[in-house]
């Protein structure tokens, strides 16, 4: 794990010195005060959910959950010119198998998860950021399959770490690229709890798409 975090770290670190190479936009407006508009930024973005779970099932076995790829929208507010916090909203729907193949139903996950940024050049057209965060998952809409009964997934706090960058194309349109990696750990029964199983979901979400600033 902590040679993941560096990984990802190093890349965004890599990402700054390729940012040299980039000619600087013409000045962005300075910061006003606490709603000015300078401020906010906002992204709307593919998401690809792809979790790397490991689970312990208390009949034997693990637990195997589907990637999915749905639309997400993120706010972002500069606390600084540098400093940022996001907060991003998407909803996934996940298909959830037994590793002898049994279906076992599927689950809509909903996982708001609030970083706080550190953007390295903000005023140039390429514009790498890192941050780090707390993740809650709500689990909801649980459909179980033919053959079991009352499928129950559980919400979750998780910890969240981030690395992504803007391309602007002028003072207010962008590209965007953005990773995150979550380590969140979740219980799960079926049959009025007689089987159950922890798993940690652990997903990479992994985001493209347009960035806007006011």
């Amino acid at each position: 794990m902590k040679n993941m975090h560096k990984n990802i770290l190093c890349s965004a670190l890599g990402a700054v010195f390729l940012s040299t190479l980039f000619t600087p936009l013409p000045a962005h407006a300075e910061l006003g005060g606490i709603w000015a508009k300078e401020r906010f930024q906002l992204r709307v973005r593919a998401l690809g959910v792809v979790p790397e779970e490991s689970s312990s099932v208390n009949i034997g076995g693990n637990v195997k959950v589907g990637n999915a790829l749905v639309p997400e929208i993120d706010l972002t507010y500069f606390l600084t010119e540098h400093v940022a916090a996001e907060i991003i909203a998407g909803t996934a729907r996940h298909d959830l198998t037994h590793s002898s193949g049994a279906d076992l139903g599927k689950v809509w996950i909903l996982p708001p998860t609030l970083t706080l940024q550190y953007h390295f050049t903000p005023e140039n057209s390429f514009s790498p950021y890192v941050g780090a965060g707390i993740n809650y998952s709500i689990m909801y809409g649980e459909d179980t399959a033919s053959g079991f009964s009352d499928l129950d997934v559980g919400n979750g706090f998780g910890t969240a770490l981030q690395a992504g960058f803007d391309y602007w194309v002028d003072d207010h349109w962008g590209l965007n690229l953005d990773v995150k990696k979550l380590w969140l750990n979740v219980d799960a029964s079926l049959n009025q709890g007689t089987i159950r199983a922890d798993v940690d979901l652990d997903p990479w979400l992994i985001g493209a798409g347009v960035s806007y600033r006011f």
